[in-house]
């Protein structure tokens, strides 16, 4: 009587254990090892050269990785370009003529498809970009978790909801990195990353011209850069960092003492008891900051990937298979 029933139970139990394996995929460091086995010094060969040629790269993929990730999760659906039946992210405020990289990845893309046909999505080509660009500006390494895929479609509507802008109070900051399970400490850290890379005048305006809290010959030298009049060099650019510009260091935090932070939602930092000491702190010990930074950017290459077999594997950045 045992034997008989042993078929029955065993059956059901190797179904289940099928059924998990696809459900429950999981990010993995050790994802491509043997699919892919040279798929990140491939990567990072050519963010180096990238690099090397135009060192603001760099800042740009980790913010389009920031801007992919905070809407929906890190499912490359930034990456997608609008049709005549679809619009994207790319084109929302918070993105159009601001977020930038994307002939990068599509290199990369296409240089790893040579390598590995059909196997790496463009979601884990940007999470790897972002991070050795990260590096390759002097900043912190982590290990990057992959085995996510593709969006077959985006979501421009989240873009507003989800996007901080630069004129955030603390308290809209908080509660929009809380709602994608960041603590204040990862906001503090996550905002240092504005310790390279440019930004657009049209950003940083009403810092300049109707705040009090930023020094006043620093407010003055962006003035000259950046006219008062809305339309007038919106598109003009100025360093989030003036004192290392390019280099992924702990200056963004001393620059926030000094009152000298180029964003209003910056600067915000300074008007709590706690961000305050956060950025004290930070501004005083480098390592403490990269330790978490790169803890905040494994949480977010956490958010909401797609696994197993949802979305796909896109041979092209720009469209859906």
């Amino acid at each position: 009587m045992a034997n008989s029933l042993l078929p029955t139970r065993i059956v059901p139990f190797a179904l289940l254990l099928v059924f998990f394996g696809i459900t429950s995929a999981r990010l993995s460091t050790n994802y491509y090892s043997y699919s892919c086995p040279n798929l990140l010094p491939t990567v990072k060969s050519m963010v180096a050269s990238a690099v090397a040629k135009e060192p603001r790269i760099g800042a740009s993929l980790l913010r389009l990785f920031f801007h992919d990730c905070f809407v929906n999760g890190c499912d490359g659906s930034i990456l997608l370009d609008d049709t005549a039946t679809f619009t994207g992210e790319k084109t929302a405020k918070a993105n159009n003529n601001s977020v930038r990289g994307f002939e990068l990845i599509d290199q990369i893309k296409s240089a790893v498809e040579q390598l590995c046909p059909a196997i790496v999505s463009c979601a884990d080509v940007l999470a790897i970009s972002s991070r050795d660009g990260v590096v390759l500006m002097g900043g912190p390494t982590w290990e990057v978790k992959l085995g996510r895929r593709d969006s077959r479609t985006a979501r421009r509507a989240l873009v507003k909801k989800y996007i901080p802008t630069p004129s955030f109070n603390l308290s809209n900051l908080i509660s929009n990195f809380s709602a994608q399970g960041f603590s204040t400490k990862d906001l503090v850290a996550l905002t240092g990353a504005h310790t390279i890379g440019l930004s657009r005048c049209v950003n940083f305006r009403g810092h300049i011209y109707n705040d009090s809290n930023i020094d006043t010959a620093f407010a003055m030298r962006r003035r000259a850069v950046c006219p008062r009049k809305s339309g007038s060099g919106d598109n003009n650019l100025a360093p989030l960092d003036p004192k290392t510009i390019m280099t992924f260091d702990n200056h963004f935090f001393k620059n926030l003492l000094r009152k000298k932070g180029l964003l209003h939602s910056d600067q915000e930092l300074l008007t709590d008891i706690y961000t305050a000491s956060l950025v004290k702190f930070y501004s005083g010990n480098t390592a403490a900051f990269f330790t978490d930074f790169a803890a905040a950017m494994i949480k977010m290459g956490d958010l909401r990937p797609l696994t197993g077999r949802e979305g796909e594997i896109r041979i092209n950045c720009r469209s859906k298979n």
